[in-house]
């Protein structure tokens, strides 16, 4: 149960915010003034506080800058009715952990409450609150890149607009696919995902409209594809940017004019779907070189969500270190450790090429190999080595998608660690390795490796 404390002088405000959280199982205490908020705070003691920002006696941004003195690490949430661009500006460099307009809506408000408790390190809080709010439950951060993206997931998921999600691999294009139909009219219908990358090319449209018996070898029975299954919900279209060209013309056809054919069939069918795409390439350039249609590209983003990766947003780690800490032992069977501030210290300055994925595995990797009951510094410079020095798997590579992505990143270290070794001496590594000299010419070549 957490501590929550709301400074407002409008009764009707902190009436619903006191409803929604004692719901929830916490424990409130509301104070319609500043001055009264300062006096009950330190015998409180909240590890939350919603604070407005219009208040009389006491301005919202002087109340936060006392309390923000008193206590370097409050977590103070600050609200208004009349929010603009400088006063939300000027309360996150006075220390506001983040900023909410009115009217407050009730996921947004779950959502940043739990963010918070994340911060505060309070567990068992957290655990309820993601109960409580699937519709954000793994994306994790107060930054203001993925603040941009939950305010845009709010608002863009209640409509029925296709939404193309651009990012890198890792950053969460998937979560926040599936959670912006939990924001509509078809929230609980279906929501069926196809994974462009990974399906033949010569089956993929038979898995997106299905196909008649007898239409190709193998097929023995009428089927029907994903866009009929998804029919009333929501058709996620992953890695559209490797869709081939053909398979594009007939997606296009079925968002321009709402119907599919079957494969090998003559037969049209109706399809009221919501398609939401994602891609970690930028189809202006596929477009330029022709591996993509324009008109495509116009259908898919009505709407376009961009997810940041790690690097935009490295303040969000201490927090996604801690998240990813609390569900650990559940999901993975692993015993639960503590992150020290040293060991969270030097998982936020490294870098992160796969992102929040290869962040997470790099927590349970700690939490499973780090020999005490607490993970230090010494930890990660042991088990997270992103440049192969260490021991293990560097988890750049953990985080590739493929085999054969990793076997050819873990070519090249291999190659590069012993031409090291060797000062560069390339017949001698050669020799070392057992392969012909020419051929090693070649993989240097091929991996684009140079003497540092």
């Amino acid at each position: 149960m957490a501590r929550i404390l709301i400074m407002d002088d409008d009764e009707s405000v902190a009436g619903a915010l006191r409803q929604l959280f004692e719901y929830e199982g916490h424990r409130v205490h509301v104070c319609t003034n500043g001055p009264s908020g300062l006096i009950d705070y330190p015998d409180f003691k909240p590890d939350v506080t919603f604070l407005d920002v219009k208040m009389p006696q006491m301005d919202g941004l002087e109340v936060l800058e006392r309390v923000r003195h008193e206590d370097p690490r409050a977590v103070v949430i600050m609200i208004s009715g009349h929010g603009t661009i400088g006063t939300a500006v000027t309360a996150t460099r006075n220390g506001a952990f983040d900023f909410l307009e009115k009217p407050l809506d009730t996921d947004r408000l779950l959502v940043t409450l739990r963010n918070g408790l994340v911060f505060r390190g309070l567990s068992d809080s957290v655990e309820r609150l993601q109960n409580q709010i699937e519709i954000r439950h793994n994306i994790v951060g107060a930054s203001p890149a993925i603040r941009k993206v939950l305010k845009e997931i709010e608002t863009v998921g209640i409509t029925d607009a296709r939404v193309l999600i651009v990012g890198e691999n890792g950053t969460g294009k998937e979560l926040t696919a599936r959670a912006l139909p939990r924001r509509s009219t078809r929230a609980g219908q279906p929501f069926v995902e196809v994974n462009c990358a990974a399906i033949p090319s010569e089956l993929i449209e038979s898995e997106l409209f299905g196909h008649v018996k007898g239409s190709f070898t193998g097929a023995v029975s009428d089927r029907t594809g994903k866009f009929e299954q998804a029919t009333g919900g929501t058709l996620f279209l992953d890695e559209i940017g490797d869709m081939s060209l053909v398979t594009q013309a007939k997606v296009l056809r079925a968002l321009q004019g709402g119907d599919i054919t079957r494969v090998g069939g003559n037969r049209s069918i109706s399809v009221d779907v919501r398609v939401i795409s994602a891609t970690n390439k930028d189809l202006h350039e596929e477009i330029d070189r022709g591996n993509f249609r324009e008109d495509l590209l116009h259908r898919l983003n009505m709407v376009t969500i961009r997810v940041p990766p790690l690097r935009e947003r490295r303040e969000d780690i201490p927090m996604l270190v801690a998240h990813f800490g609390e569900l650990a032992p559940k999901r993975f069977g692993v015993p639960y450790k503590r992150f020290s501030d040293e060991a969270i210290e030097t998982l936020a300055a490294a870098d992160w090429p796969g992102n929040v994925r290869q962040l997470k595995n790099a927590v349970v990797r700690l939490m499973i190999l780090s020999a005490d009951d607490v993970v230090e510094r010494r930890d990660v410079a042991q088990l997270v080595s992103s440049d192969g020095a260490g021991p293990g798997i560097p988890g750049d590579m953990m985080a590739l998608e493929t085999l054969s992505e990793f076997k050819e990143a873990a070519e090249k270290a291999y190659i590069e660690l012993k031409l090291r070794e060797q000062d560069w001496n390339v017949s001698q590594a050669a020799r070392r390795m057992g392969m012909p000299r020419s051929n090693l010419y070649k993989k240097i070549e091929r991996h684009g490796l140079v003497r540092s």
